[in-house]
């Protein structure tokens, strides 16, 4: 019999507008690493349907581009959100996913958020910044020594990491601390 992997990791954020791409190309650096029992997933933003697939794993990490967070990376536990659910069809935070997966599907994932910094947003180009690509190389060695390792640990800040998500307007989206 076939083992469920135990980890997902879902990045997002636009590729077409530079360092917005780092969730995805962190995604795509992963896949290729082929680690056991990691199952990798990209999108631009995260929606309410990514509860079911979150559902179905022991630890989720959530990965992003960080605009003003500590370089190379922050990373930090991510708990649902404690208030009733509210969210919109353009996009969901993490926080919010992780709530409908506790109230749909009655299951509480051990849940992560990485926060890659990066730079350059405003662009219109599918390509990272160096700065991005540095510190997104750094992410990916960290994820390899952690999977292989002592597991996931904060990095950068012993606070909860709070995602805001996209706005109507587009802009990118950020971790911040409370």
């Amino acid at each position: 019999m076939k083992m469920q992997p135990e980890t997902l990791i879902l990045g997002w954020g636009n590729p077409g507008r530079a360092d917005d791409g780092l969730g995805p190309e962190f995604v795509r650096a992963i896949e290729a690493l082929g680690l056991p029992g990691v199952v990798v997933d990209s999108d631009y933003q995260l929606q309410v349907e990514d509860a079911a697939q979150v559902a179905r794993f022991r630890r989720v990490l959530f990965v992003d581009a960080d605009r003003a967070g500590a370089e190379p990376f922050r990373l930090g536990r991510l708990f649902a959100e404690e208030r009733s659910l509210s969210f919109s069809t353009h996009s969901v935070s993490p926080a919010a996913v992780l709530a409908l997966v506790r109230d749909l599907f009655h299951s509480r994932p051990e849940a992560w958020i990485l926060g890659i910094r990066g730079y350059e947003f405003d662009e219109f180009r599918e390509q990272l910044s160096a700065g991005a690509r540095s510190n997104l190389d750094q992410a990916v060695e960290y994820l390899k020594s952690a999977v292989r390792g002592d597991g996931l640990q904060e990095i950068r800040s012993r606070a909860v990491i709070k995602p805001t998500t996209n706005d109507y307007e587009g802009n990118p989206c950020q971790t911040t601390n409370p």
